[in-house]
């Protein structure tokens, strides 16, 4: 019976240091996720970063003169680049061409409102047989409009005695931009709310209702 007695003491000491280890060791794993969380090396890292905001739109486009290379199929290569086409035209090896050229851009906007601009490379869309009606295309998705565009404000800078005025306006996109002024335009705009600017509307070649305004100067 005394032997019993011991035994169940033993166990029951047994179980009380088993569970406090237990416990000590899951306080020191919970101390080292901790420590790890905060390294960024870590692969426990959790700080979160802000999301960019970014949206595509059509940048810019350009007419290149071309000449047809090999003849693969229904498609067709374009000189110098090599470029793959389909033979819409259908065009024999040699002829002269002319190509449209369209470029992309993301605008990224940061969590501080600070705005970045990607472009693409150029890619080949479409193909003309002569200039003029590949040039006529072009106006049509490269329009320039004047027009009245809100003054966010104006401000002065100075740098080694040097000072510098700017404007900011807001396009149409809801994109603001920055433009270096004179002190004439800067006395002009000082107290507006609008500004007459010139703006040139780039349009999707896939979708023409979705076009992208870049300012090109000022109206008056």
């Amino acid at each position: 019976m005394k032997m019993n007695k011991d035994r169940n003491r033993w166990s029951g000491r047994y179980s009380k240091v088993r569970a406090g280890a237990v416990l000590g060791m899951l306080l020191m794993a919970v101390l080292l996720l901790g420590a790890c969380s905060g390294n960024a090396d870590s692969v426990f890292h959790t700080d979160t970063e802000s999301t960019d905001s970014v949206s595509r739109v059509p940048w810019d486009y350009r007419v290149v003169e071309g000449t047809v290379g090999d003849l693969i199929g229904s498609d067709m290569t374009v000189l110098p680049d090599n470029e793959m086409l389909p033979n819409d035209g259908n065009y024999a090896t040699g002829d002269k061409i002319w190509t449209l050229q369209f470029m992309d851009a993301e605008l990224v906007t940061d969590a501080d409102q600070k705005n970045d601009i990607r472009l693409s490379s150029w890619t080949t869309i479409k193909s003309y047989a002569d200039q003029k009606t590949a040039a006529e295309d072009l106006t049509r998705l490269k329009v320039s409009i004047t027009t009245d565009v809100d003054l966010v404000g104006v401000y002065k800078t100075e740098y080694k005695n040097k000072t510098r005025n700017f404007a900011v306006v807001e396009l149409p996109s809801g994109n603001r931009i920055k433009q270096p002024i004179d002190d004439k335009r800067y006395k002009a705009l000082e107290k507006q709310k609008k500004a007459s600017v010139v703006l040139e509307e780039v349009h999707d070649f896939a979708d023409y209702d979705s076009a992208y305004a870049k300012f090109r100067g000022w109206a008056n």
